[in-house]
């Protein structure tokens, strides 16, 4: 696998005002992010985004920015764009969309999920993690995967879900928004109209489900933290004072 890892960003965000450039010990978000993605040492890794400050903080640390247009309606469409302007004939056959907003995720969360993908008929690998709080498995923020067990904590995705599901005695499995693509699912994937069911739970990834593409997602112990919130962004300090 030859794999390119791109990270889209933009700045607005409701919840927490120019994200991106919130600082952590010295150092743009958005910095912290591309540092973990080079730390999987998996490849190429560019930041797509559309504001010059937050190409300016990458650049000045040497990462790799492409721009993108402002009008995009998600991350994956962004990150289409970036692909598009960097390989367009396809060299990297594996695509990783890195989120730019989990500073603290570990190499090894992405490298355990990259190698999902050694299976040939899987078409998007992504990590879940099992809920150990009943206030997340309520929690319509807090997306869920329902799949089928494979063995060695890996699983064969059925559907994802904003709901409290599956039903009944059983774990429940909270959905960690990183994908790794192989490139021609990728392309199909974004040349399709939004989906019924994506348009109702609004998760982009039921999209590739109901195209009939194979998720297959890993199963991690390292929960990555999604910054959202001003509490996210003190309890992300915390996390990476070392």
């Amino acid at each position: 696998m030859n794999p390119i890892v791109i990270i889209p960003a933009r700045m607005s965000s409701t919840r927490l005002p120019d994200k991106p450039m919130a600082m952590i010990h010295g150092q743009p978000m958005i910095v912290h992010v591309w540092r973990r993605a080079m730390e999987t040492g998996l490849g190429r890794v560019i930041v797509a985004t559309d504001h010059p400050a937050i190409a300016a903080a990458v650049s000045d640390v040497g990462g790799e920015v492409v721009m993108t247009r402002p009008d995009h309606p998600s991350g994956t469409d962004r990150l289409a764009e970036a692909l598009a302007q960097v390989d367009p004939r396809g060299h990297h056959d594996v695509v990783v969309n890195f989120q730019g907003d989990l500073p603290t995720v570990s190499p090894g969360v992405t490298l355990a999920t990259v190698a999902l993908l050694n299976q040939s008929e899987v078409s998007l690998a992504t990590p879940v993690a099992e809920i150990t709080n009943m206030r997340e498995a309520e929690a319509p923020s807090v997306v869920k995967m329902i799949g089928v067990p494979l063995g060695e904590g890996r699983f064969r995705v059925l559907y994802f879900t904003r709901a409290q599901a599956p039903w009944g005695e059983g774990p429940l499995y909270h959905h960690i928004g990183l994908y790794a693509w192989r490139r021609e699912a990728f392309d199909a994937f974004v040349a399709l109209p939004p989906s019924s069911l994506e348009l109702r739970e609004k998760l982009e990834q039921l999209r590739a489900l109901e195209a009939g593409m194979k998720i297959h997602a890993i199963l991690v112990k390292d929960v990555p933290l999604g910054v959202d919130t001003a509490a996210d962004l003190e309890r992300a300090r915390d996390m990476l004072k070392s």
